[in-house]
């Protein structure tokens, strides 16, 4: 199901992806982690206007990871944690690579560990 997953997928994959690469926009998600907030709030602890914020929500909602509403002239943003969760599956798979690289590496150093002992 997981190859399925990514194989139909890989444009919402990218999306996300290019979402998180800014530090900015990971700080905004984590803020939503804990609420929602408006553009405005998001652009508070950065150096930056309200048009910059607002950019950076739009590429944010664009990848599917906050959803806006729009109350007057608020726009109120909350995270959507099911694209975050694609993402954590396709790096869960690599993850598991790379433990049994790990396990194979530590096998075999404990094997050449135990020829040395003996010598």
């Amino acid at each position: 199901m997981f190859n399925r997953m990514v194989e139909q997928s890989p444009a919402v994959l990218d999306r996300v992806f290019a979402a998180l690469s800014d530090p900015t926009r990971r700080a905004m998600l984590r803020r939503l982690a804990n609420g929602a907030h408006t553009v405005g709030q998001l652009a508070e602890p950065f150096d930056m206007s309200f048009a910059a914020a607002a950019k950076h929500v739009k590429v944010l909602e664009g990848a599917g990871l906050l959803s806006r509403t729009i109350e007057g002239r608020s726009h109120r943003c909350r995270i959507e944690a099911g694209p975050l969760a694609a993402a954590d599956r396709w790096l869960a798979y690599y993850e598991r690579f790379w433990s049994m690289r790990l396990d194979d590496l530590e096998r075999a150093l404990s094997r050449d560990t135990r020829k040395r002992s003996r010598k």
